[in-house]
């Protein structure tokens, strides 16, 4: 009978999936209707005109159009989606 453990490492692979949060489209981008903006964990950025937001707070354009981060007030961010005339 063996007395070392064989070949791979037995005491790895038990970790939680990584979650991928962050600002996926940034400011100045144009973005498809449906688009995930950010994804984020309670509400940090607010939406604006032409987002929305899910139930996990992910923030999603609602039109097509370009992304503009913005100052809601002193401490709030917000962003929104502006549909481009040309298109």
């Amino acid at each position: 009978m063996a007395h070392k453990k064989g070949g791979g490492s037995t005491r790895n692979g038990r970790g939680s999936n990584a979650q991928f949060r962050g600002v996926k489209v940034f400011g100045g981008e144009f973005v498809r209707a449906g688009g995930i903006l950010v994804r984020q964990v309670g509400q940090t950025i607010n939406p604006g005109r032409n987002v929305g937001v899910g139930s996990d707070y992910t923030l999603f354009a609602l039109v097509d159009g370009t992304v503009t981060y913005e100052h809601a007030s002193r401490s709030k961010k917000r962003v929104s989606v502006y549909p481009n005339a040309a298109n």
